[in-house]
């Protein structure tokens, strides 16, 4: 049997021309018409790698193929993970609901339908084992490495430099998969296509591991730290996207964090250790191993001491103001991961379509600040109220619901969940929560934007009340004669949990920009850092690195948090423990790191499937008045239009109401987290068609 036919077959057709991705700022001058004999044949082979210009430009079309994880495209076929009918992995957490009946989500995930059969080859995990283009970048980057030394023009330097990216590519490239699949088969150069039968069977989890290490290893040596100088070889302006010594390192690192994590390395495999891909090791290693945790953490503190030595170029974005408001250090949050020259960004990919109406990336077009106002809103990953939740208080309080309400008012009876309201001559009004909320997620009375050089507030503020401007009856509705109030949440509803979505979504100030897909970064560096350091009894210096991350928003420390805070304090995680030090790390990551599927890999990593089972909920907000006798009564009526032109102070009175999430019900919602249906969802299922090609593919545990 043979393996498939992307892997195997010769010269594979180089669709670059048609591809819709980019990462490097090369002109790419060719396209499928530049292979000009059939795969199989030597002449395609002369000609790329005849030329040190065609292989340069081959080698960016390997670059093309990689993951973006921002759904773009309104198609069906390959990248699977680029379309918005597939969704993201996000919406598969607790973070958020995706509210878009046609998603993959909706069926497929909170339906319990996703099977391995791969029905008219639409069935896929969110990243696909065969719809991906992994094999085709593998196969590629072995063609570029086997065919190298003949090219002409290039210099040793140049050659060592291009085999060093593709071995990078490879690597990310099977962390892809590795990340929700478990052990692979390990691929080491090209197949012919001729040969009779393939036996490529699934290595272990942690080979698959030590392989993608083993070519990074391989790759560092070669590559540049950073592209920070000043010649077409070495700048950012020409070079953005392409893999650096500092990226190779980090990928290595997040590698070593999965392989150390619970999934892989405990004393029993998560679906109880029977089945065969249990047996050989495949989606666990057996048995845990302390060291494995070390390996990782010293990944870490190699790439901390190498980017010491280099200057530390690689550094968090900082708020720049003498005496920083909170909406300067959202708008340094911000620019973090949205600014094409970050420091903060280690590797990042792109696609060549800008945000314009008239392009193909579709993430912004089909919501946001400047997304058609009326829809249709196919991108709503809502936010639910237990992500809103672990957004601290500004000065690094944790937030608890039954603590800081009362009588289901925020801060009295103004309910100030989100902001603080000073009436005085001048009323003052002040973010009262982690800067980080208002970038993860649109919530009541937020302005429309912030100014893309000052950062500052500006134009309208987002009313999420029932009937309120925006959010209308998305959430709930009212009956204005009885008062009864009925939870509607909206399919394609953009503000269908009360809360919206703005992570990637900045308005017209970046409206025609390149928008990455930010890969690796460093604030995600100093977290996995600092849990390295928790899971091997460093909790100090673990808690030093967790509130480095939040004093780039102008929180307090995880200590001062926890001291400050006015409820029972035993009900907190305990920061002297490694348990709840990195219960603390993972809520902190979900906060700095939303929509960059690490919640996902979070969940499956740590067998969080508690995080699976756990019913969601969304937020109902009422506007409230003052009538005569100097009662709060609903006023469920827009801000925007009479009132703001009769004059009315912005609304800064609330009250809320809390609802369970059904449109969908989760289908795993009905489990105990430890049920066998469950823990299959842990890793997913490989497609039986390539199982029964017999080349060695072990089926994981409950599909």
């Amino acid at each position: 049997m043979k393996l498939q036919h992307k892997l195997v077959t010769g010269v594979v057709t180089l669709m670059i021309g048609s591809m819709a991705f980019t990462a490097c700022t090369d002109e790419i001058k060719f396209g499928d018409s530049f292979i000009e004999k059939t795969p199989g044949g030597t002449a395609s082979l002369d000609t790329v790698f005849g030329s040190a210009e065609y292989t340069k430009q081959f080698l960016v079309g390997l670059y093309v193929l990689q993951y973006y994880g921002l759904p773009f495209k309104n198609a069906t076929e390959a990248p699977w993970s680029v379309s918005y009918w597939n969704s993201k992995m996000d919406a598969m957490t607790d973070c958020y609901q995706q509210h878009f009946s046609g998603g993959g989500a909706f069926g497929k995930y909170y339906g319990g339908l996703l099977s391995s059969a791969d029905i008219a080859n639409t069935d896929h995990p969110l990243i696909s084992y065969t719809h991906d283009f992994v094999w085709e970048v593998v196969r590629r980057c072995y063609l570029l490495m086997e065919n190298i030394d003949n090219v002409p023009g290039l210099t040793d330097a140049e050659r060592k430099n291009m085999v060093a990216q593709a071995k990078c590519l490879i690597a990310a490239r099977y962390f892809d998969l590795y990340s929700i699949y478990g052990g692979l088969p390990i691929i080491t150069h090209t197949f012919t296509g001729l040969e009779g039968t393939y036996n490529i069977p699934r290595a272990s989890a942690e080979n698959t591991a030590n392989f993608m290490v083993g070519l990074l290893d391989e790759a560092i040596p070669d590559l540049l730290w950073a592209y920070n100088g000043n010649t077409i070889e070495t700048d950012a302006a020409n070079n953005v996207g392409r893999w650096t010594a500092a990226g190779a390192m980090a990928l290595k690192a997040k590698i070593l964090l999965f392989n150390a994590s619970p999934l892989y390395n405990a004393d029993q495999g998560y679906y109880g250790g029977t089945t065969q891909a249990e047996k050989d090791s495949l989606v666990w290693h057996g048995g845990f191993k302390q060291e494995r945790w070390q390996r990782a953490l010293q990944a870490c503190e190699d790439f901390m001491n190498r980017n010491a030595q280099e200057g530390n170029w690689y550094q968090l974005n900082q708020a720049t103001a003498t005496k920083p408001a909170p909406e300067d250090y959202r708008q340094a949050y911000r620019m973090g991961y949205i600014y094409q020259g970050s420091r903060e960004i280690i590797h990042c990919t792109r696609v060549t379509g800008t945000t314009s109406n008239k392009a193909s990336y579709q993430w912004a077009n089909f919501v946001g600040p400047f997304g058609t106002s009326n829809g249709p809103f196919r991108h709503s990953y809502n936010p639910t109220e237990e992500y809103v939740e672990m957004f601290p208080w500004s000065d690094g309080r944790p937030f608890n619901w039954e603590v800081d309400s009362i009588n289901g008012n925020i801060g009295g009876k103004t309910g100030q969940l989100f902001y603080k309201w000073t009436v005085g001559k001048v009323t003052k009004k002040e973010a009262s929560r982690d800067p980080r909320l208002y970038e993860n997620a649109i919530v009541c009375s937020q302005t429309l934007s912030l100014n893309w050089t000052t950062g500052k507030p500006e134009g309208d503020v987002y009313e999420l009340w029932v009937k309120g401007e925006h959010e209308g009856t998305d959430a709930a509705d009212v009956d204005e004669k009885t008062g009864e109030v009925k939870v509607m949440e909206k399919d394609l509803g953009r503000f269908a949990t009360g809360y919206g979505v703005i992570k990637y979504y900045l308005g017209q100030e970046y409206f025609g920009k390149y928008t990455q897909w930010v890969y690796l970064s460093y604030d995600e560096m100093l977290l996995m850092y600092a849990e390295c350091l928790a899971q091997c009894g460093q909790l100090e210096k673990a808690i030093q690195q967790v509130d480095v991350v939040r004093a780039r928003v102008g929180m307090k420390g995880l200590k001062y948090g926890q001291a400050a805070y006015k409820g029972d304090k035993s009900t907190l995680p305990d920061l002297n423990t490694k348990e709840g030090l990195v219960e603390e790390i993972l809520r902190e990551r979900a906060c700095e790191l939303g929509m960059s599927n690490n919640r996902y890999y979070d969940m499956i990593r740590y067998k969080r499937t508690d995080w699976m089972t756990k019913k969601l909920h969304g937020l109902i907000t009422f506007r409230m008045m003052e009538n005569s006798k100097k009662e709060l009564i609903p006023n469920n009526n827009p801000y925007i239009g009479t009132d703001k032109n009769s004059g009315v102070k912005e609304p800064s009175l609330f009250s809320y109401l809390k609802f369970e999430i059904q449109n969908p019900k989760r289908y795993l919602w009905d489990f105990q987290p430890n049920d066998p249906e469950v823990l299959k969802w842990l890793l997913m299922p490989f497609p039986l068609s390539e199982i029964n090609k017999g080349y060695g593919l072990v089926q994981n545990p409950g599909w």
